[in-house]
């Protein structure tokens, strides 16, 4: 596995682990003993629902993080050889690295501006290699699939899911919302207090819960891989620049 899957996977078990303590408290509840062990605090409804809201915020850290790491990695690999320079990156992912060396993307006042205009220019003129820079992630607290698929655009290679698993993660769960969908809604709910805990965990129980975490699990799964072959494959230098493929001799 790639640096981005096992990244991922070990972000995933975390989840997984909760889900499991999530799973252990319904069971108790279920018992008809809803209490932590033998003269421990009794659990209760709200307790529950707080619990269940977890979820949601850790499911949604997981989809940031994942494209976070994604977009850098892009940037990390396109300027880790030293030959390679501006012009020998796509115009997509060669804008991303204007944006950054001229700062487009932030406010700034005339001198700032030329200062920055300059520094790339300078750049430019003594013909050095890609620099340092980040790939801007946006995104606003609403990433979900709409929003990763937009970003991959942005950065020059389209995005490919398999039908099984895009079909999963936009079959309507609750109002009228697919998976992703769904968590950015609860979890900027809970952001801007439109909700509470107890109101964002009060309709699924451990077993929803779950699904919901494998549905979207799956499908960050098969983005990972899609960003291991786009830097695997330097989709993010012009085809003329890219390195030859190494060819595998068989024993």
């Amino acid at each position: 596995m790639s640096d981005l899957s096992d990244r991922f996977e070990e972000r995933f078990a975390e989840i997984v682990a909760y889900l499991d303590l999530i799973d252990g408290v319904e069971a108790l509840v279920r018992s008809g003993v809803p209490r932590l062990g033998d003269n421990g605090p009794t659990i209760t409804a709200q307790q529950q629902r707080i619990l269940n809201s977890g979820v949601y915020l850790q499911l949604y850290n997981l989809v940031e993080a994942t494209v976070t790491r994604c977009l850098d990695a892009v940037s990390k690999a396109a300027m880790s050889r030293a030959e390679w320079a501006p012009g020998d990156l796509t115009a997509e992912l060669r804008s991303e690295w204007v944006k950054h060396m001229a700062r487009t993307n932030l406010p700034s006042g005339p001198d700032k501006r030329l200062e920055d205009a300059i520094s790339l220019c300078d750049h430019l003129v003594a013909a050095l290699p890609v620099a340092e820079f980040e790939i801007e992630k946006g995104g606003g607290g609403n990433w979900d699939d709409i929003a990763i698929r937009k970003v991959a655009t942005r950065i020059g290679f389209n995005l490919r899911v398999s039908r099984a698993v895009e079909r999963e993660v936009k079959r309507k769960i609750r109002n009228d919302l697919g998976a992703m969908a769904l968590i950015v809604d609860l979890r900027n709910g809970l952001a801007h207090g439109r909700l509470s805990f107890v109101d964002c965990g009060q309709d699924d129980g451990a077993a929803e819960l779950r699904q919901l975490a494998e549905r979207v699990a799956a499908y960050l799964r098969e983005v990972v891989a899609a960003f291991d072959i786009f830097i695997e494959e330097h989709q993010y230098i012009v085809p003329s620049r890219r390195p030859a493929p190494v060819a595998i001799v068989a024993g």
